[in-house]
């Protein structure tokens, strides 16, 4: 029976104190680790944005996880880190660990979900800067914005959002037709057996996997992004 540790992670003190988002990664952890017919023996929750590197509660999950041989377990990558180099110094460490959304990502996999996780935070940051400057310089009072500004920064943050999903995912489709998978509904089965989910956490269909395809290209995605042929999901 294997061991796991599992390790929570959330961005605001709100969250932290009221369970938000805390309970759906354990729920996701525990899943794991019961469908592989593992055990937890500890788990530990921290409340720190996902581009810090002060993580005193991952420094001791890490160590704790040493101690028991036993491995790392999270419920999304993004909850471990946002930030390429830090994934790249865990992996270096060599402690294994593994994430509930996708069991089967090789190295490569999750550098690239890594990357693209530094990218959209940046992103998220500049683009928020550059829409409250816009807004002040409308003269809006910044914290108490109009329905209207509400409206399109839920748009943006929705096709952001998608964009991110669609470069995260892409390698990934992008392997499995590199070893001669060409049909859409197939790689839609490929995908559904690996066990990877869509945007919405549901199993994937072919018109799904044609729309990721399109947003991915459009995007540019394939020259930074492609798998090599190789490749793993």
């Amino acid at each position: 029976m294997p061991d796991f540790v599992g390790y929570y992670r959330v961005s605001t003190r709100k969250q932290g104190s009221s369970g938000l988002g805390l309970d759906a990664q354990k729920q996701a952890v525990e899943a794991y680790v019961a469908s592989v017919g593992g055990r937890l023996v500890g788990a530990f929750s921290e409340v720190e944005s996902g581009g810090s590197d002060e993580r005193p509660e991952l420094d001791r999950a890490t160590a704790f996880a040493r101690q028991k041989k036993a491995m790392l377990v999270i419920a999304k990558l993004d909850r471990l880190a946002r930030k390429v180099g830090f994934i790249a110094k865990l992996i270096d460490s060599g402690l294994d660990f593994v994430a509930a959304d996708m069991p089967h990502a090789n190295k490569l996999t999750i550098h690239i979900i890594a990357a693209v996780a530094e990218y959209e935070r940046e992103v998220i940051a500049d683009r928020t800067r550059a829409s409250l400057a816009r807004a002040k310089a409308r003269g809006v009072r910044l914290g108490n914005p109009q329905a209207s500004l509400q409206s399109a920064r839920a748009s943006e943050i929705a096709k952001k959002n998608a964009d991110a999903f669609a470069l995260r995912i892409f390698p990934q489709i992008d392997a499995v037709r590199a070893h001669g998978i060409r049909s859409l509904a197939r790689i839609a089965v490929v995908l559904n057996e690996y066990g990877v989910k869509t945007q919405r956490g549901r199993e994937w269909t072919a018109q799904g996997v044609k729309n990721v395809i399109g947003r991915a290209e459009a995007l540019g995605s394939r020259g930074e992004t492609g798998a090599k042929k190789n490749d793993k999901i």
